[in-house]
Parts: structure tokens; C-alpha cells; sequence
């Protein structure tokens, strides 16, 4: 019996992982697409129907063809974790990556560019020139901060100070530490200044290495949409001997003794050991944590403030519309072969906090005006109940209102850790993946 999968993002790159690790694996998904809800869809009559608007897109939005619209937008992080399971299994041979031009951050009612050299954070008139200084001293403190030498410390505890602490230290204001939380550590709410700074630390060293390795901003993006993604992990499962199956109604999940035997489709048992699935399909293992809302907006024009950009993000900490969770702009546009040509697709999302969701996410659509057309979609968050000890049932959580990949990553990491017992580690995997295939074949 092999591991059996059913599909959305998560569970394809498993798919993809176990495949190069010398795994068997069936997938199934109910739909006639790879991805399940990371799904692009084309062409723009589909998204239409799926938001059941009436009648056809109109004539100025082009050939329906010429669109593929994420359901949920996401950046990678050019030195992220994605990226590296990307380039562990090779999926990149499959995907071709554009640099987003620029992150920006929301303060006062306008937009502001962040910084992304060390130029560029002189001229930023997101702080004063004292506010620099001190800012230029911190960023220095955390490129050089190194967990494992104790010298490079300063004084303070990784495990124990807290980040307000660090903040503290270099005499930060609130300004500061809202886009260096919210737009460099890409945290949602503000928690994390009351934890230990390690995990803070090593975030916004990711986002400046990440920023190092392309100029622009530290964000990727695929050309044709998030879609790729999913299939691409799909195609290396294939080449490892996996089997695919779209299109499959799950019928059952069969349990006997608490424990997974087999997934029933179209009369058929298929029998295995293990599943992987999205909270979609098992709801009783499940429990709603919260919900999403989300905005897809067509636009003829790029996003004001913006220099024009035909791509970039866009941050509004929290703290700036007096909210708990940040909202989140992302922007692409035909650049990406995911619009018609002089297009652009902007996502707007957050985390519901209040009945009145659409309230809550007017300041982002307020930057984005004139709009075309709007999609509204408000989601419920699952995480699951059933850790998939006893049931051998391993669940993912759904996608979260970040515009990045790294949640996603840690619950790959989560899961693949709940099922092989040990940790997710590459150079372990790299090891295996020339015992199983020698180094030849992989070159």
C-alpha cells in the first residue's frame, strides 16, 4: 500500500518530496485541476462562474484565455523555504520565476516604498534622519547576528530577551517597528514582540538575503500563476513512478481499528497506510480557527504611488487602521501571463475580525481604485483536530492571509514530520536522494 494523497498546494509538494525520496505515492483530487483551492483559473469566463456573476466577461477585458487568476495569491521568498524545496526537487525545471518590482508599506494613508538598499533607505521619508541611523545600526546588529556565536549577541538572549526588548536597545519608534515587524518579519498581528527575538531575527535576515539575491524586492512569482506550482510537483511524482488521478470523487475515507486503510472512489477501495489530505475532505477532524477574506480586483491601470509597477505587495500593518491583523495587497499584470495585455490583478486579503468583513478590507481597495471588477470571497480557516498519531490521517491547514509561502512551508514541514517521525531536513534528504538515484542521474 502506498501513501495516498488528496490534493491541494501542500499535498503536491509531499507528493513531490516522498516521490524523490524513494516513496510510491497514488493521488487523487476531485477536481478536473491540479491544486485544489491554489488553483489558477482559466480562462475568465470560469472565474465568473465560479463567483456566480451574471454574464460574460466584457469585450475590454480581451481573450478570456489570456487570464489565470489565483484564488489565493502568493509570493515566494527568493531565499525561502519554497524555494529551496523547489530546487531540492529539481521543480524548477518546470517553472519559470519573475522578481516582483517593489514591497510597500502602508503608513498615514499613503504609500510608501520599503527600503530594499541601503540608498534607497537614506532617501526613504518613512523616518527622519536620527530614526536612519539608528535603523542602519539595527539592520547591521542583525546581518551579523549569528545564533550560534554568542559574540555577535550584544547582550542580549536570543532564547529569553524579548524583540520589544531589541526594539528598546536601539531606540526604535513605534513607526519603525511597525513596517520592520509587519513588512520585514511579515508578522499578521503583534504578538510576537512579547516572545523571544530569535524567531524575529532570523526573519528579517531571510527577507534581506532574500532581497539580496535579486535587487528589487524579495519576492518571486511564477509566470502563469500559482497553478504551475501544484502541476510541476505533479510532473516530478510522475517521473518518480507516483500515479495521478484527477477528476476522482472521494467517495469514503475507510477506517478500520481508528486507523486509515483506504480511500473509496468510484467503487474502488484504494488501500493505504498513510493520507495526506486538505481539511476539505475529512471535516470531522477538523475545527474552524477563523476565517479569510479576499478580494480579487481587475484593473486597468497600475497601482498609484506604486512608480508604475507591474507587480509589487503591499503591506498595511495593523497598527495603521487600528485593526489586529495586517491587510495585504498583491499585484501582477500581463507581464506574468496571468492577464490580458495592459491588465492587472490585484488581491486584496486579511484576516476577518468583525461582522462586516468588507469594512474591514475598504482601506486596501481605496488604494486600488478605479476598479473593474470585484470577486469577494470570505473563507473559513481549518486546522486540524487530529494530528494523525492513532489515524495515520494527516491533515493540512488552510491557507492563512499572508501574501507569502513560509506558513505554508512550516505546515509541509509539520506534516511531514508527523508522519516520517523526523524532522524535514534538506541535506538529510540530499544524502538519501544519491543513495536511492547516484549523483549521475541527477546532473
Amino acid at each position: 500500500p502506498v501513501p495516498c494523497i488528496l490534493s491541494s498546494l501542500q499535498e503536491c509538494i509531499l507528493s513531490g518530496i516522498m516521490s524523490v525520496n524513494g516513496k510510491k505515492v497514488l493521488h487523487m483530487d476531485r477536481n478536473s485541476y491540479y491544486g485544489g483551492e491554489s488553483a489558477s483559473i482559466t480562462p475568465l469566463e470560469d472565474l465568473y462562474k465560479r463567483f456566480n456573476l451574471p454574464g460574460a466577461p466584457p469585450e475590454s477585458m480581451g481573450r478570456g484565455r489570456d487570464w489565470n487568476v489565483d484564488l489565493i495569491p502568493k509570493f515566494l521568498m527568493a531565499n525561502g523555504q519554497l524555494v529551496k524545496m523547489l530546487l531540492y526537487t529539481e521543480v524548477t525545471r518546470y517553472l519559470d520565476f519573475k522578481v516582483i518590482e517593489g514591497s510597500f508599506v502602508y503608513k498615514g494613508g499613503k504609500i510608501y516604498k520599503v527600503p530594499s538598499t541601503e540608498a534607497e533607505a537614506l532617501a526613504s521619508s518613512l523616518m527622519g534622519l536620527f530614526e536612519k541611523r539608528r535603523f542602519r545600526k539595527f539592520l547591521v546588529y542583525v546581518a551579523n547576528f549569528d545564533e550560534n556565536d554568542p559574540r555577535t549577541f550584544e547582550g542580549v538572549d536570543p532564547k529569553k530577551t524579548t524583540m520589544r526588548d531589541v526594539y528598546k536597545k536601539f531606540d526604535l519608534g513605534q513607526d519603525v517597528i511597525d513596517f520592520t515587524g509587519h513588512a520585514l518579519a511579515l508578522y499578521r498581528t503583534d504578538d510576537y514582540l512579547d516572545q523571544p527575538c530569535q524567531e524575529t531575527i532570523n526573519r528579517i535576515k531571510l527577507y534581506s538575503e532574500s532581497l539580496a539575491r535579486y535587487g528589487k524586492s524579495p519576492y518571486l512569482y511564477p509566470l502563469y500563476g500559482l497553478g504551475e506550482l501544484p502541476q510541476g510537483f505533479a510532473r516530478l511524482s510522475a517521473i518518480y513512478g507516483g500515479t495521478y488521478m484527477l477528476n476522482k470523487p472521494i467517495e469514503e475515507i475507510v477506517i478500520e481499528n481508528g486507523k486509515v486503510v483506504g480511500v473509496k472512489s468510484e467503487g474502488e477501495v484504494a488501500r493505504c497506510k498513510q493520507l495526506i489530505c486538505d481539511p476539505s475532505y475529512v471535516s470531522e477532524r477538523v475545527t474552524k480557527v477563523g476565517q479569510v477574506i479576499r478580494v480579487i480586483c481587475i484593473l486597468s491601470h497600475p497601482i498609484k504611488n506604486t512608480n508604475d509597477a507591474n507587480s509589487c505587495q503591499i503591506i498595511i500593518p495593523q497598527n495603521q487602521v487600528n485593526r489586529k491583523s495586517d491587510i495585504y495587497v498583491c499585484m501582477i499584470s500581463s507581464a506574468h501571463n496571468v492577464a490580458a495585455q495592459g491588465k492587472y490583478i490585484a488581491i486584496a486579503s486579511t484576516t476577518v475580525e468583525t461582522a462586516d468583513p468588507e469594512k474591514e478590507i475598504k482601506p486596501a481597495l481605496d488604494l486600488l481604485e478605479p476598479i473593474e471588477q470585484k470577486f469577494v470571497s470570505i473563507s473559513d480557516l481549518f486546522a486540524p483536530t487530529d494530528l494523525g498519531t492513532e489515524s495515520q490521517i494527516f491533515i493540512s491547514r488552510t491557507y492563512d492571509a499572508t501574501t507569502h509561502f513560509e506558513t505554508t512551508c512550516d505546515d509541509i514541514k509539520d506534516i511531514y514530520k508527523r508522519m516520517m517521525g523526523s524532522e524535514f531536513d534538506f541535506e538529510e534528504m540530499k544524502r538519501k536522494k544519491n543513495d536511492i538515484y547516484g549523483e549521475e542521474e541527477q546532473q
